[in-house]
């Protein structure tokens, strides 16, 4: 469902300011793979995400999506395949437009455009039912502008927003981290529960390695622009955090260096 083979991306090539973000990226994810991304600051996970979604363009390399070639693809031609919830709840939805509205232009996204009017009974009718699986009560709320919304609430939605069509592939990008924990605790159920209701491919990015372990049967680890360790199946299940941060010494010679990931 997703190929990044052979992705690389400088910034600001040849100067002195220059950062190797991505260095040889190979990975690929099966249909219903749900995989977590850990790696502390600089490690090129954003970095990756954004070369999948189309925000960047890697310097080399193809990224396939369901068997595409979508590498010179612009994000809003990518948007009919790719899911995506981000860290800052103010950045999925537009606050000024009501939940339905939010609903409508979520809902069309894969949809031709035409000049009839967004929202019709049957489509309010579904926004309804498909608001009720989150347990906010947003489904009696249809009118409220999203800006009125709490960040968890806007979360919640956001990532509705972001499945209900079903997408190709699903990018949560540290979609919990802005959220205190409550509200963290109730997103990361609602990603679960969605995930597997739908099977949707899914790529998750986190600083906190509880939720990593806890979350997909696939987690790999970033460091430097790079994949320097991949779990799997019982593999995976074994891990404790205690055994990732051993896991990153062996390998690079070093501690961790994130607080975040270890303290959640």
């Amino acid at each position: 469902m997703l190929e990044l083979k052979q992705i690389t991306k400088v910034f600001n090539e040849g100067t002195v300011d220059e950062k190797v973000a991505l260095q040889t990226i190979n990975l690929t994810l099966a249909p219903g793979d749900f995989v977590t991304i850990i790696g502390s600051n600089g490690a090129g996970k954003s970095t990756m995400m954004n070369i999948i979604s189309g925000r960047l363009f890697p310097d080399t390399g193809v990224v396939r999506i369901n068997g595409k070639d979508v590498t010179a693809m612009k994000e809003h031609e990518r948007a009919r395949y790719i899911g995506r919830v981000f860290q800052d709840p103010l950045a999925g939805t537009a606050p000024h437009m009501t939940i339905e509205e939010n609903l409508a232009l979520a809902y069309n996204r894969t949809k031709r455009r035409t000049l009839k009017f967004g929202v019709t009974k049957q489509k309010r009718d579904f926004f309804r039912e498909t608001l009720k699986t989150l347990h906010l009560g947003l489904e009696n709320r249809l009118n409220a502008k999203v800006g009125m919304l709490s960040g968890g609430e806007r979360q919640a939605l956001s990532l509705l927003m972001a499945t209900f069509t079903k997408p190709d592939l699903l990018l949560l990008d540290e979609h919990t981290a802005a959220l205190d924990p409550a509200r963290a605790a109730l997103v990361t159920e609602l990603t679960k529960e969605i995930v597997e209701k739908y099977q949707l491919t899914t790529l998750m990015v986190t600083h906190n390695m509880e939720q990593a372990l806890r979350l997909g049967n696939r987690l790999i680890m970033m460091d430097r622009g790079q994949i320097i360790f991949e779990a799997s199946g019982k593999e995976k299940q074994a891990l404790t955090v205690e055994r990732l941060l051993q896991e990153f010494q062996r390998i690079r010679g070093s501690q961790f260096a994130s607080d975040r990931a270890v303290l959640g």
